[in-house]
């Protein structure tokens, strides 16, 4: 039993760490997007004017392409944050957690639809970000690396100071959220084993001394005037 409260515990956490994970992605790309307009940079490529030294935009992926990322994004955040909020109202308010096996079920196929999912966002952003900083480092000159185009001067309204880390920062989140739920799904698997359909925390039971159970009806009956056993 103690074995299943820590794997619940271990679960509960990486639910809270999926939700931030789920945020940063989500905000990481949107802010890239507004910084350039609007336009979604994933797969896009950019132009360099020599007459004034900057960087424009030569082309852009469709906006719903960076929707489709921070939406998946935020709809994992959701879930792990209800995750999260239900399970601690629940231990607070009725003193035990009960999971039974149709719920453990629910919770594996929410695994491998949002691992899917993952996956395929992580792809998106490696190789979208990939294109970009491919077509930075040919067409802007004297710029190896996307690092260094940060710092260089960008076409006004855009503002490309922090384009690659955001995206830098989006793909990890999304990677780490990748591998963690990977662990929620051989978790909830281990305790299906361990005990289905057990509480697997709750309260000591009342009139127990530091939760112990097993007492018999003979431990409960006084010590002086016990009745008389039949001859």
């Amino acid at each position: 039993m103690m074995a299943l409260a820590g794997l619940l515990v271990l679960e509960w956490g990486l639910y809270i760490t999926c939700f931030v994970c789920g945020i940063v992605t989500a905000a990481s790309v949107t802010i890239v997007q507004g910084n350039f307009g609007g336009r979604c940079m994933l797969y896009g490529a950019v132009s360099y004017n020599a007459t004034s030294k900057l960087i424009g935009v030569q082309s852009s992926t469709s906006s719903s392409l960076c929707y489709f990322v921070s939406a998946i994004s935020i709809m994992v955040a959701v879930v792990c944050f209800s995750l999260s909020v239900y399970w601690v109202y629940t231990f607070c308010s009725e003193g035990e957690l009960k999971r039974e096996n149709v719920w453990m079920n629910v919770i594996i196929a929410v695994s491998g639809v949002f691992l899917f999912f993952l996956l395929v966002t992580g792809c998106m952003l490696k190789i979208g970000r990939d294109t970009l900083c491919s077509s930075v480092t040919k067409n802007v000159p004297n710029t190896t690396s996307c690092e260094k185009a940060q710092s260089e001067k960008w076409a006004s309204p855009l503002d490309g100071e922090r384009f690659y880390s955001s995206l830098h920062k989006a793909e990890t989140a999304v990677w780490i959220n990748f591998f963690f739920w990977l662990i929620i799904g051989v978790l909830v698997i281990i305790q299906r084993r361990l005990g289905s359909g057990s509480k697997l925390i709750g309260a000591a039971p009342t009139g127990s001394l530091f939760g112990e159970t097993g007492v018999t009806p003979e431990e409960t009956e006084p010590f002086f005037n016990r009745p008389g056993r039949p001859q």
